[in-house]
């Protein structure tokens, strides 16, 4: 049986996203998402840099440089199948 969803709207970079997500990883959700737009406003402020991807791409390695840091290999990869599944889940429902 899976698991009960709710779409939860985000902001990131002046477009908003909903992402459906377990109610009890909300706010882990909209935290991450607060500090992808942080990082993806500094990255476009210096205006070294042009085009939302690219400015994504590069907010995604700083991110996942600073994960890699703080945490052990086995966190770093359930993390990231757990993105890609919620990347997916977007992407089959927009």
């Amino acid at each position: 049986m899976s698991r009960p969803t709710q779409a939860v709207s985000l902001n990131i970079l002046g477009k908003e996203y909903k992402i459906a997500c377990a109610p009890e990883e909300q706010a882990g959700l909209i935290n991450t998402a607060e500090e992808l737009d942080k990082q993806m406003r500094k990255i476009r402020d210096t205006g070294k840099v042009a085009g939302a991807d690219r400015i994504a791409v590069l907010a995604a390695l700083n991110l996942a440089s600073t994960i890699k840091g703080s945490a052990n290999d086995l966190d770093i990869c359930t993390r990231l199948i757990d993105l890609r599944q919620k990347i997916e889940n977007v992407l089959e429902n927009p």
